[in-house]
């Protein structure tokens, strides 16, 4: 593990203190936690929907039509 220095506001680690105490847990796994859910939603490259397989959501209840909300302009953007 990287043993690193850095700088927050009084006011940020006065909370991290307080959900140490309340938590028994040590501020600096708080904090390792904090930016280990930051790494997870922020920094991971997030994959193209083309690696999703189709689910069935159940039946058609009617077919899309030209008009309906959307169509005309995806159509256009694929030809």
């Amino acid at each position: 593990m990287k043993t690193i220095t850095i700088n927050v506001s009084e006011p940020v680690y006065a909370e991290f203190k307080a959900a140490s105490k309340s938590s028994g847990r040590p501020v600096s796994e708080l904090i390792r936690e904090a930016m280990e859910l930051y790494r997870a939603e922020r920094l991971q490259p997030v994959g193209s929907l083309g690696g999703f397989s189709p689910r069935s959501v159940g039946k058609v209840y009617r077919p899309l039509a030209s008009g309906d909300d959307l169509l005309d302009e995806m159509l256009a953007h694929n030809s």
